[in-house]
C-alpha cells in the first residue's frame, strides 16, 4: 500500500499541471458536445433542403412528361366525343408506346378504378384496382382518381419497380381528362434520392465521430503539454530545459542552412539552366529571322535576350545569397570578400574588407554564423542606415576570432546600450549565442553617427591544424 501511494503521489509541478488541465478538459468536452450538436443540426437542415430540391426537380420533370404526353394526343382528345371509342383506342396506343428509361411508363385509369394502360406491367390492364393500397397502407388508385377529379396533382407511394421487381418509393403526377373520365399519369422512382440522403446522413455522422476523435486527440495532446510544461517549470530542471532549447534552436538553424543550400542548388541547376536554354532559343530565332525579310523583329528579340540575361544573373545572385559556394570551397574570408564586392557593386556604397589569415580555420558552424551576421548587417545598412562607407574586419586572436562591421550611417533608433527589438539584430544575437560567443552593438544617432557590430567567438571554435582541410588551406579562414 505504501508503495502504491508513492507511485500515485504527485509533485508540486504535477499537481499544478493537473489543476490547469482539469478546466481545459471540461471546457473542451463542452465545446465538443456543442460542436457536434450544431454540426448535426446544420447538416440535417442542409440534407432536408437537398432532399426537397431533388424531389421538386423530380416533380417538375414528371409534370413536363405528362404535359408532353398530353400535347401528343391533344389533337385527338380535343375533337373526340365522350363516347368515341376509336379516339380512346388511339390515345391508349399512343400512351402505351411512351416508355422511357428502365422503369418509366404512362398509366391510365378510368374514374371507376379500371386500368386501361400499363405497358411495363400488363397484368394490371383491364382490371379494377379501386381500393388498391401499397405495403404501408397508402391508397393509390383512389388517390389518383381524387387528384384527377380536381384537375391534377402529385402522389407518393410504394410501388414495384419493373426492372428489379423490388418495391421502392415512387412519385406520380396525374391529370384528369374530364370528358372521358380518365386518369392519365406517370411516375418516377426516388430510391436514388433516398439513398443519397441516407449516404449524406451517414457521412455527417462519420464526420461528427471523426471530429470527436480529433478533439479527443487534441485534448490528450494539450493535457500532455500542460504536464510537460509544469515539469519544465521545475527549477531543478531549468538547466536541462535551457540546454534542450539551445539544441533545438541549433537544429532550426541547421535546417535553415540545409534548406538554403537545397534552394540554391535548385535555382542554379534548374531555373538558371532553363533560362539559358530560352536565351539560346531566342538567339537562334533571331538568327533565323535575320536571314528572312522580317528585319523589324530583331529589336524585340534582342531585348528579350537581354532581359533573360538579366534574369539569369539575378537567379545566380539569389543562389549565391542563399548559400555561397565560396564559403564551403575557400572559407569565410573569400566568402566575405565576395559578399562585400557584390554589395559595393549593387548599392554603390564604398565597402572595404580586411582580414588576417588565421593560423587555424573556423569550424563550419562558426563560418556560417559569421557569414549570416555579415549578410544581415549589410542588409540593414542598405535599407536603413544611409551610410556611404562600410568596413568589415575579420581576424583571429589568442581568445578566438572577431568580426567587426562599421558604417558611417545614421545609427540605430534605440538608445545606445539598450536592447533592440529588430528581428535581424535578434537573429544575429541568437546565432552568436548558440556558439557561446558575444555580440556587441555600438551606435550613435545623428548625421554620420555610425554603428559598430562586433561578433566574437571563443577559441574553442578554431580547429586545430591537423583538422584543416588541404584544399582550403590557402583561404586561411
Amino acid at each position: 500500500m505504501q508503495r502504491l501511494r508513492q507511485l500515485v503521489s504527485l509533485t508540486y509541478a504535477q499537481k499544478l499541471s493537473l489543476v490547469a488541465a482539469i478546466p481545459l478538459v471540461v471546457a473542451v468536452a463542452a465545446i465538443a458536445v456543442l460542436v457536434a450538436y450544431e454540426a448535426r443540426a446544420t447538416a440535417e437542415r442542409e440534407i432536408e433542403a437537398l432532399e426537397r430540391s431533388l424531389i421538386e426537380a423530380k416533380k417538375e420533370e414528371l409534370r413536363n412528361y405528362v404535359t408532353q404526353a398530353r400535347n401528343g394526343f391533344a389533337y385527338i382528345y380535343g375533337r373526340a366525343e365522350p363516347n368515341d371509342e376509336v379516339a380512346k383506342n388511339l390515345v391508349t396506343q399512343i400512351l402505351s408506346a411512351m416508355i422511357y428509361g428502365q422503369d418509366g411508363f404512362f398509366f391510365v385509369y378510368d374514374y371507376d378504378g379500371n386500368n386501361l394502360v400499363s405497358p411495363r406491367q400488363t397484368q394490371f390492364i383491364n382490371q379494377n384496382w379501386e381500393g388498391l393500397t401499397d405495403s404501408e397502407g397508402t391508397p393509390i388508385v383512389d388517390e389518383f382518381i381524387r387528384l384527377a377529379r380536381q384537375g391534377a396533382g402529385w402522389h407518393s407511394f410504394m410501388w414495384q419497380k419493373p426492372s428489379t421487381g423490388e418495391e421502392a418509393q415512387m412519385i406520380a403526377y396525374v391529370v384528369g381528362l374530364q370528358d372521358w373520365r380518365w386518369v392519365v399519369g406517370t411516375g418516377v422512382f426516388i430510391d436514388d434520392i433516398v439513398a443519397t440522403v441516407a449516404n449524406a446522413r451517414a457521412e455527417v455522422e462519420a464526420r461528427v465521430q471523426r471530429t470527436f476523435m480529433y478533439i479527443g486527440a487534441i485534448v490528450l495532446a494539450a493535457v500532455l503539454i500542460v504536464f510537460a510544461s509544469g515539469m519544465l517549470l521545475n527549477i531543478r530542471e531549468r538547466r536541462l530545459a535551457d540546454a534542450k532549447l539551445k539544441e533545438l534552436t541549433q537544429r532550426v538553424f541547421d535546417a535553415q542552412e540545409e534548406e538554403r543550400g537545397r534552394v540554391a542548388r535548385e535555382l542554379h541547376d534548374g531555373i538558371s539552366q532553363i533560362l539559358v536554354g530560352v536565351r539560346y532559343a531566342l538567339d537562334n530565332a533571331r538568327r533565323r529571322l535575320s536571314r528572312g525579310d522580317d528585319i523589324g523583329a530583331r529589336d524585340p528579340l534582342e531585348k528579350g535576350i537581354d532581359h533573360l540575361g538579366t534574369a539569369i544573373t539575378e537567379v545566380r545572385r539569389i543562389s549565391r545569397d542563399l548559400r555561397p559556394g565560396v564559403l564551403d570551397d575557400l572559407g569565410l574570408g573569400p566568402a566575405l570578400k565576395a559578399l562585400t564586392d557584390d554589395f559595393r557593386d549593387r548599392t554603390g556604397i564604398e565597402t572595404e574588407f580586411s582580414t588576417v589569415v588565421f593560423r587555424n580555420r573556423l569550424d563550419q558552424d562558426s563560418k556560417i554564423a559569421l557569414y549570416r551576421i555579415a549578410q544581415e548587417a549589410l542588409t540593414n545598412i542598405e535599407r536603413h542606415s544611409g551610410a556611404t562607407h562600410v568596413t568589415i574586419d575579420l581576424r583571429g586572436h589568442k581568445k578566438g576570432a572577431t568580426m567587426r562591421i562599421t558604417d558611417n550611417g545614421l545609427g540605430l533608433r534605440t538608445e545606445p546600450g539598450t536592447a533592440t527589438t529588430g528581428i535581424g539584430l535578434r537573429n544575429m544575437q541568437e546565432r552568436i549565442e548558440q556558439l557561446d560567443g558575444s555580440l556587441r552593438i555600438l551606435s550613435s544617432r545623428g548625421p554620420r553617427g555610425g554603428t559598430v557590430i562586433e561578433a566574437s567567438l571563443p577559441l574553442s571554435h578554431l580547429l586545430p591544424p591537423q583538422e584543416d582541410a588541404t584544399p582550403n588551406r590557402k583561404a586561411g579562414t
